[in-house]
């Protein structure tokens, strides 16, 4: 079996190496790979052994890699090769499957390669480079996966057919939006108000297009998408809808009356947010916006009423990743709560805006300052703050969940806190996929972006793109311009 696995010319069989950050970024990317063969230069393994000491999630991945190949070594050589469905791994994707129900394989190799002149300098990533290089030359269809763009490249100039790993990768420049703006006849605007119901077939024709090579398709409108209807004769005639669930009608949206917690949406895609943060059967939801566009705030201000005015949630909990922009300072002195201040100041400055004197009505007179108001909340357990570290293994009922900066977080972290949500939670994941301070993730592979697209389509899933910088005239100007 072995030799056959490592001697294997089929024209349709693939030789994927790959680098180390792939492995780091999902410890699951062994077994994705269908029924080709996966080779892991063993510099990748050196690699993942100096990784495995770290406390993070860098850390955590690492350490996952190598349980993997622990698990596969007790079945076979993995110099030679071992198929992965053969080992006790667990569950894997259905897509890993190959075509004929086979799995593929998966070896290190160990071999030393004689490198070209240009990958003399010793360094992991020509090592790893070489393995690839030296299957091609052998006549195997060899491919380098690598997220590093710098080795793509050097690897590209040596005639290597080179790849980003994708599978868990969005199209960020297609991202989801969760709503459409629509040309509608006045008619259709008013009968919207006025039924407070229209169904999607009246929508069917507004909603074809015609493509450049003539042939026509529908738009998709998903589940909790929102519609901004503009009338074709009358400009100021407009209109906004969402589509209740998986029904196949639209319901009219007006927005809160009242203030929530004392704000009022500003702009038509707050308006949206606040529709979906508001309602109790949208139980996931995600808010993706450029810095100052209120995604935090809003947040923070539905959770506040749904907690302490309508008491539909036990707890507002607030979370964000570890996670520092540019160069961190180091250790932070004190106990866990005086650490976490440094990080959850972004959460304290919204919650000091919502419970300043500003007429809200949860406040109370013998609150003397906006300090005092937070911290007799979180006394009282109302209000939880705390970072990401401590979610694993928790189960989380009947709270009322916002996780900021969810840009810094993998496919896998998100997954990861999704799955502690317990039963009567509403999860909120908001952030900015162009402000990454994770140096392994982009606007494509990061865990907001994936889920965007991944969980589109559920009824009780929503999401809203915001636009527009509310914050102040500089921050607007500034995030336009700079």
């Amino acid at each position: 079996m072995t030799d056959a696995i490592v001697n294997s010319t089929d024209d349709k069989v693939k030789h994927f190496v790959l680098d180390t950050n792939v492995l780091l970024h999902n410890p699951d990317a062994l077994f994705v790979f269908e029924d080709n063969h996966v080779v892991i230069p063993f510099p990748v393994i050196e690699e993942l052994d100096k990784m495995k000491r770290r406390d993070d999630d860098i850390g955590r991945s690492a350490r996952h890699v190598i349980r993997h190949l622990d698990r596969l070594r007790l079945v076979g050589s993995l110099t030679d090769g071992v198929c992965w469905s053969e080992a006790p791994i667990g569950s894997v994707p259905k897509r890993a499957i190959g075509p004929n129900g086979s799995s593929g394989s998966i070896r290190i190799d160990v071999k030393h390669h004689d490198r070209p002149d240009l990958l003399r300098a010793e360094m992991p990533d020509n090592e790893i480079i070489a393995v690839a290089l030296d299957l091609k030359r052998d006549g195997h269809r060899a491919v380098f996966v690598s997220q590093d763009i710098s080795a793509r490249i050097k690897s590209d100039a040596l005639g290597i057919v080179t790849e980003d790993f994708a599978n868990q990768k969005v199209d960020a420049d297609r991202l989801y939006d969760g709503w459409i703006e629509l040309e509608a006849d006045g008619e259709l605007i008013d009968d919207l108000y006025e039924d407070k119901l229209l169904a999607c077939e009246r929508l069917e024709e507004m909603l074809t297009v015609t493509a450049p090579d003539g042939s026509t398709y529908l738009r998709e409108l998903a589940p909790n998408q929102f519609v901004v209807f503009h009338d074709t004769v009358d400009e100021s005639h407009t209109g906004l809808a969402r589509r209740a669930g998986d029904t196949n009608h639209i319901v009219p949206v007006t927005g809160p009356r009242k203030p929530v917690s004392g704000i009022l949406a500003r702009n038509l895609q707050q308006t949206m947010a606040l529709d979906l943060l508001l309602d109790d059967q949208v139980k996931f939801l995600t808010l993706l916006g450029p810095a100052g566009t209120g995604k935090t705030l809003i947040a923070l201000a539905a959770g506040m009423a749904k907690v302490m005015m309508e008491e539909r949630y036990e707890k507002l909990l607030a979370a964000r990743p570890i996670m520092p922009m540019g160069r961190d300072i180091g250790y932070l002195p004190g106990d866990k709560d005086e650490k976490l201040t440094a990080w959850m100041q972004p959460i304290f400055d919204n919650l000091t805006y919502l419970l300043s004197t500003r007429g809200a009505p949860h406040q109370s007179a013998d609150s003397h300052s906006t300090e005092q108001r937070i911290d007799k909340l979180i006394a009282d357990g109302t209000l939880v703050l705390e970072p990401l570290t401590y979610i694993r293994g928790r189960s989380i009922p009947h709270q009322f969940m916002i996780v900021d900066e969810a840009q810094n977080l993998t496919p896998h972290e998100v997954k990861t806190i999704a799955s502690r949500v317990g039963e009567g939670t509403k999860l909120i994941l908001t952030g900015d996929i162009g402000q990454i301070d994770n140096p392994y993730l982009d606007q494509s592979s990061n865990g907001l972006a994936y889920a965007v697209e991944k969980m589109r389509g559920l009824a009780i899933v929503g999401h809203v793109t915001l636009v527009r910088s509310e914050r102040s005239e500089l921050a607007s100007v500034a995030a336009e311009r700079l």
